[in-house]
């Protein structure tokens, strides 16, 4: 099973260096890796697999350091990944929190390989979660359309957010697949999902607010700039897969073209999106992957995108036969990883 193919970039002031080598192919995961997430020190690649189990490598060796699986042995996939971020008020660093398909939180501290803390949401089935910027708070979402709030501190369900407005938006009517937190606003965050909507949702209000209709999200392809002010939008559809939008307004800025190449000739239904962390890449500077239109793999892409500029894009490589499902930029933007 091919697993992830992280690779350096160096970022010039003018934008994407076509300086871009394969660092790592790590190929021994056995299964397949729904999301891959590095530690925000750099240190560590996370990747969830198919079985529920998390591995875990050194990002700087490529070294397969731990394996991580839950004490109850269901083999339901962990579909996604998020580091506590290290500005949290705690003595305890490393902490990695994943959800499954079993409905389950799970707290681990990595270089001990222990299962910290466990809640089970009965009757759910969990697809994405997100932390707020200082990480004191973390959300979660999936099969119930509904968002479910936690206190970091605590452990405990804070809040569940269902519905909308019913002027503005509805909610979602259908599974959520992508969740992400304003980065300077901790009370607003966005999902998205099946039901081609991207909804905007205030903890203080206790629903959602407004909605973007059109963007297909089935996978972790949405984000937010680090300035908050424009939302990356990755939809698994034959056009229009990637598009950017401006956050307040909730108008369409710009749809950036997936151009055919002669390695790659199909479209692609794009699973995952995200902005560069990059300090210098804005808006400018992302990653995008998904699968082949008819089947045949899928494909990893860096795009120099700037909203007043053409795109230039650099292949970081197929999957081969495997789709690609989960990507992620290093905190430093210096290393990418891709997998399937």
């Amino acid at each position: 099973a091919r697993e992830t193919a992280p690779a350096r970039q160096r970022i010039g002031s003018h934008g994407l260096s076509r300086n871009v080598q394969t660092k790592f192919v790590l190929a021994d995961a056995g299964h397949e890796i729904l999301c891959v997430r590095f530690s925000p020190d750099d240190l560590y690649l996370a990747a969830a697999c198919s079985n529920g189990s998390i591995v875990v490598y050194n990002a700087l060796t490529g070294k397969h350091t731990f394996t991580l699986a839950a004490h109850n042995g269901d083999g339901l996939p962990a579909t996604q990944l998020r580091w506590r971020s290290h500005d949290f008020p705690s003595k305890t660093k490393h902490v990695l929190v994943s959800v499954g398909a079993d409905g389950s939180v799970r707290h681990w501290h990595v270089p001990s390989k222990k299962l910290l803390h466990e809640v089970i949401e009965e009757g759910n089935q969990l697809f994405c979660m997100d932390y707020t910027a200082d990480g004191t708070r973390f959300a979660t979402a999936g099969r119930r359309r509904e968002v479910s709030i936690y206190d970091e501190h605590e452990k405990r369900l804070a809040q569940v957010m269902r519905e909308g407005d019913m002027r503005n938006t509805p909610g979602h009517s259908n599974r959520v697949f992508a969740l992400k937190y304003h980065p300077t606003m901790r009370s607003v965050l966005i999902t998205g999902g099946w039901d081609s909507t991207v909804q905007f949702w205030d903890q203080r209000a206790g629903h959602a607010v407004r909605a973007i209709f059109g963007p297909h999200i089935c996978g972790d392809a949405l984000d937010i700039s680090k300035d908050g002010n424009v939302l990356l939008t990755g939809s698994w559809r034959m056009d229009r897969q990637l598009q950017l939008w401006d956050f307040a307004s909730g108008a369409l800025l710009e749809t950036i073209p997936w151009r055919p190449t002669a390695a790659s000739p199909q479209p692609c239904l794009v699973y995952a999106a995200q902005f560069s962390r990059a300090p210098s890449a804005g808006t400018s500077l992302l990653a995008a992957g998904g699968s082949a239109a008819g089947g045949g793999g899928g494909e990893a892409r860096l795009l120099d995108c700037s909203l007043s500029g053409g795109v230039s894009a650099v292949s970081v490589g197929s999957l081969g036969e495997r789709a690609c499902y989960t990507l992620d930029f290093s905190s430093d933007g210096s290393m990418l990883a891709a997998a399937g």
